[in-house]
């Protein structure tokens, strides 16, 4: 029903704008207005749009949640869209989510109306977030299978043979060396 009501309500209120503000100030500066906000829009979307993905991608690196940059970075890429929008009900909503307190105070607000169940990143339980009913801190991806088995490891470095360390140590090459092989 929102949805619905959203479709109507904002080309209406888009329509009353645009009559308001080109009797004011005329068709061509009001044109004007329309084509700048879209292309200031563009531009700071595009310079917060590069810096939201480097923080996502610095939350990746440091295995922290990704939640508030990936959230961030979807709300510029809304930002965009109501900016190339014309209309100046949509330009001032978007560059509204181009701000970010405006962006942190929506999303603290929509943080606090979703509830995660659970988060998995790299095959370990995150939980430092709210869980649903039934679920236990302790009960991880692999918990209760018995054919998990925990190990320990170390890299090895070989070191590098000659040919002719390698003929002596019993390896033989089957074929005659190239310039794609080590022999």
């Amino acid at each position: 029903m929102w949805l619905l009501l959203a479709f109507v309500a904002i080309p209406m209120i888009e329509i009353a704008l645009f009559i308001s503000v080109g009797g004011a100030i005329g068709l061509w500066p009001t044109l004007a207005i329309v084509l700048l906000t879209a292309i200031l829009g563009t531009h700071l979307v595009r310079s917060q749009g590069i810096a939201a993905l480097g923080s996502v991608q610095k939350s990746f690196n440091e295995l922290d949640d990704p939640t508030e940059p990936l959230a961030h970075g979807a709300m510029i890429l809304i930002a965009g869209v109501l900016l190339l929008t014309p209309g100046f009900f949509t330009d001032a909503v978007g560059f509204a989510l181009l701000t970010p307190p405006f962006r942190s105070a929506m999303f603290h607000y929509a943080r606090k109306r979703v509830r995660v169940q659970s988060f998995t990143m790299g095959g370990t339980q995150s939980t430092h977030f709210r869980a649903g009913p039934g679920f236990h801190a302790d009960q991880g991806r692999h918990a209760g299978r018995s054919d998990v088995i925990d190990g320990e490891f170390s890299e090895v470095d070989p070191k590098p043979q000659s040919p002719a360390e390698q003929i002596e140590g019993g390896k033989k090459p089957t074929h005659p060396p190239s310039g794609w092989t080590k022999h």
